[in-house]
């Protein structure tokens, strides 16, 4: 099927989700989740063909980006539930103006329409999206990536299952078979048909949409995560957020890339930085992190010099930009001036250092004593997620059901004129 054929059942089906209720929504989750886990074998299996193609050809934790296991399809399912069991962000009243002539005037949630998604090598956004857009009364066409097009299409076809065992369209999620940029741009471009576009990606797939879209797109930007050790900071605490933000998934969006550490800390915790970074686990068997340090930080502990971009990568890897800073003013301007505008955190037991950092920074997600890793939709109570947005306008954040929404104005009379 064309991406123009995509586009147009989209539309279409766009008339039956706008009027499901609640209850229709959730059993439909229910059997969307139910079809994944009936298909597990045959989304491994369309996963295995993924994994060996990409073999080679991306790094290894992006190869643990791409890969599912029983257990990750099991978290995809139950991620639908969760969705399920969310308010339904479409049957919210956001306010409400009696004049006294007693005309109301209400401000209602409606759906956004047609979402499209454009997304690269990661099968879990498939199941995730077409839950949010279902929940929120949305339609959406994903497109995946060339990496992941098998294990996408087999999640997709189960989903699709799942609806029309309940009797709903089956066009109410739909994959774009075409890979190329060809689809992509149909899908920028798709005006009267796409109601909102949302790219979930690296940096040039961002760009490329931001840039060319004539259909109203929602920046979702990269992630580069700084974390602040503060001369305040507890030891102990700091270096457990900052393995935990470097190390538990370095291939996530949320993952720290940038660490900032205080001229008067620094020679006492770099070495332990340093020790539980990349000697313990090396000492494990484990990947250890290369650290890119400044020439302060160089004079205090060994390792390679930050090269001249290395403060503005998104490494999504087993690396560490490493700064010593004068104070927490220096460490605000460098991120104001190396932010993604996506995650920072500030590990300090100074509350009003604290209140400085989090009043002075503009990223959608400020933390205090703890880990980048919560920017998550999960993690947030939204269920999942549609993407981090690091704009200001309609949507900050992790994106969950109410910001696949809009609004329109409902107003009732009684025979009143003007």
């Amino acid at each position: 099927m064309t991406t123009l054929e995509i586009m147009q059942n989209a539309k279409e089906a766009k008339k039956a989700a706008i009027l499901l209720t609640e209850e229709a929504k959730n059993y439909a989750l229910e059997a969307m989740a139910k079809a994944l886990l009936e298909d597990t074998d045959e989304i491994l299996l369309a996963n295995a063909t993924d994994v060996e193609n990409a073999r080679g050809k991306i790094s290894d934790v992006m190869i643990d980006r791409l890969s599912l296991t029983q257990n990750r399809i099991k978290a995809m399912a139950d991620g639908i539930l969760a969705v399920k069991r969310l308010p339904d962000p479409c049957t919210r009243v956001l306010s409400e103006y009696i004049r006294e002539d007693g005309l109301e005037i209400r401000k209602k949630a409606v759906p956004m329409g047609v979402v499209a998604i454009i997304y690269e090598s990661r099968p879990n956004v498939t199941s995730d999206a077409a839950a949010l857009c279902l929940k929120s009364g949305n339609v959406c066409i994903l497109r995946g990536g060339k990496e992941a097009y098998n294990s996408s299409k087999a999640i997709v076809n189960a989903m699709r299952k799942g609806l029309s065992s309940v009797g709903l369209t089956e066009n109410l999620v739909s994959l774009v078979d075409d890979t190329t940029r060809q689809s992509a741009t149909e899908l920028m471009t798709g005006v009267g048909y796409i109601d909102l576009l949302i790219p979930r990606g690296g940096a040039g797939l961002i760009k490329a949409c931001t840039e060319n879209a004539k259909v109203p797109c929602i920046e979702t930007g990269t992630g580069i995560c700084h974390i602040y050790i503060d001369k305040d900071a507890d030891t102990e605490k700091a270096i457990k957020i900052l393995y935990n933000a470097k190390t538990s998934r370095p291939s996530v969006c949320n993952a720290c890339e940038v660490c900032l550490v205080h001229e008067e800390i620094a020679p006492e915790i770099l070495p332990k930085i340093k020790k539980a970074l990349t000697e313990d686990r090396a000492e494990r068997g484990e990947i250890p992190v290369e650290l890119r340090l400044c020439e302060k930080a160089s004079a205090i502990i060994d390792g390679a010099s930050a090269g001249e971009n290395d403060f503005d990568t998104e490494f999504l890897d087993y690396i560490l930009a490493v700064k010593v800073v004068n104070d927490v003013n220096e460490a605000i301007d460098h991120i104001g001036a190396h932010s993604t505008g996506h995650s920072e955190a500030i590990v300090t037991e100074n509350s009003e250092t604290a209140d400085i950092f989090t009043r002075s920074i503009d990223s959608s997600s400020l933390y205090i004593n703890a880990s980048t890793r919560f920017t998550d939709g999960g993690e947030f109570g939204l269920g999942c997620e549609m993407g981090i947005s690091t704009q200001r306008l309609h949507a900050r954040g992790p994106m969950g059901l109410c910001e696949l929404t809009t609004y329109k104005y409902v107003i009732v009379g009684n025979g009143h004129t003007r």
